[in-house]
């Protein structure tokens, strides 16, 4: 973050200075005993294990924890001062909402950064990936900022802008949603010069209702996009290019479609399912070769060649940083290869129908001539339209032709079923109710060269199944 004084931080955040040193002190600005006004110059984390000294440590207070309870400890550790709801024992800023007050604290600081560029993204799968993507082949033009993981609401973006600094060009940010008005609230955060829209999905739809409501909070994002700035749209989706209407800021569409603005050309996969394309843009083409596994990594990597380019970036600085890229937020296709040639496809951080369906036909992918296995939990958040939408995940698994089904947990039931309703399938399906019988049961299966994907939403945990399969030596 750039320096600033509790006191300007309590300016921009609302808040009452309390405590010492006194801000109306006489000494320097500073840490050290002289100073009259500590000046926060390190990280602003919400972690008291993770204070730097110069940090600010944001107390806030969750269901079960209470950060308040943490100041003392994040102070002796060198917190220059804390954000809280109520004074503590040391230097703080007293506000009315720590959550609202990092939020507002994130757009004072940005306000103070005219030279960033900041790339938002949304959609319902894809977007940790795409944003990684963007990350790094920004990377290549200055100095950039981008969220480990999913840092995508209302504590995890302003985290997120507030470690960026006088040296950062490029800001790229996710963006996520649980509700109509949630997207709006992060771009008052953040507004966006370059505003991405993946693709609407059925992810969330239990929460939105539609598939209509879920496009009309991830348009949000672009309605945010000034004069002068660009919407990145993917022209495959219906839902989305028709969000063109509603932005400010030039369109640019991305995706297989021939009228794409950007698009990919010569679609190829090779043994481990990594894609391989022609870049084409306006302004020219360029080979990329990526090295994500997965035919649905192309239209990500499409949208962060669309994003760069409306950042300035030339298409064949674009397709090399791309062809460079890896994955870098965990859990989400990581292919691992044990001794015996086991290969674990690790993607559970989180899945829906879209990414569901997109992993397994990976696993098929790499599997040609070896037997596959799937694990899959249960699919969250999908309201009235839970047990048909599992249901249909089984019908798939079944028509690919996998050797074997492994279902984890009551909630995701429907999947034996529906595998059930698919009479030519030959394999194997086993129902189990947690993470420990599933590893069971892959233990007394597995051989060497077989393949396994793991896949669920975050509460199913299945990350662990993976763990423990890669864990095993083979024998």
């Amino acid at each position: 973050m750039i320096p600033l004084p509790l006191s300007t931080i309590a300016e921009i955040t609302g808040g009452t200075r309390h405590g010492p040193p006194d801000p109306e002190g006489s000494g320097p600005a500073g840490n050290g005993p002289a100073g009259g006004d500590p000046v926060v110059t390190g990280p602003v984390v919400i972690d008291s294990r993770a204070v730097e000294p110069g940090a600010l440590f944001a107390a806030l207070k969750g269901e079960h924890v209470d950060g308040h309870d943490y100041a003392a400890g994040a102070l002796a550790a060198g917190a220059a001062g804390v954000l809280a709801q109520r004074p503590v024992d040391g230097a703080c800023v007293v506000v009315d909402d720590v959550q609202e007050a990092l939020g507002r604290l994130a757009r004072g600081v940005l306000e103070r950064l005219p030279d960033v560029t900041v790339v938002a993204v949304t959609g319902s799968a894809g977007k940790t990936s795409t944003k990684d993507l963007i990350g790094q082949v920004l990377s290549g033009a200055g100095p950039t900022v981008y969220p480990p993981g999913s840092f995508n609401n209302e504590i995890g973006l302003p985290l997120t802008v507030l470690r960026a600094d006088a040296e950062t060009r490029h800001l790229v940010l996710e963006m996520g949603a649980r509700r109509i008005g949630h997207i709006a609230y992060l771009t008052g955060i953040a507004r966006p010069d370059v505003g991405v829209v993946l693709n609407v999905g059925t992810a969330h739809v239990g929460e939105f209702g539609s598939r209509e409501n879920i496009a009309q909070a991830k348009g949000e994002i672009v309605e945010a996009v000034p004069e002068g700035g660009t919407a990145v749209l993917n022209a495959d989706d219906p839902l989305v290019s028709a969000m063109a209407s509603r932005t400010r800021g030039e369109v640019v569409t991305f995706g297989r479609s021939p009228g794409a603005a950007v698009r990919a050309e010569d679609e190829a996969l090779d043994d481990q399912g990594r894609a391989s394309f022609t870049l084409v843009t306006p302004e020219g083409s360029a080979p990329v070769a990526l090295r994500l596994h997965g035919a649905h990594a192309v239209p990500n990597a499409l949208a962060a060649a669309a994003a760069a380019r409306a950042a300035g970036l030339g298409t064949g600085a674009v397709a090399e940083a791309l062809s460079a890229a890896v994955p870098v937020s965990r859990w989400r296709m990581e292919v691992t290869e044990r001794a015996d040639g086991v290969t674990v496809v690790n993607d559970a951080y989180n899945a829906n129908p879209d990414s569901t369906r997109a992993a397994i036909d990976v696993l098929v992918h790499l599997a040609r001539g070896r037997r596959a296995y799937a694990v899959l939990g249960e699919m969250a958040e999908l309201g009235d339209s839970s047990m048909a939408e599992h249901a249909r995940i089984g019908q798939h698994v079944a028509r690919s032709g996998i050797a074997g089904l492994v279902v984890v947990g009551a909630n995701a039931a429907a999947m034996a079923e529906g595998a059930g309703q698919v009479a030519s399938w030959t394999g194997e399906c086993v129902q189990v109710d947690d993470v420990g019988a599933a590893v069971t049961v892959l233990r007394e299966r597995l051989a060497p060269r077989d393949v396994v994907l793991v896949k669920g939403s975050r509460v199913a945990g299945l990350e662990r199944v993976a763990e423990a399969i890669l864990a095993e030596d083979g024998r």
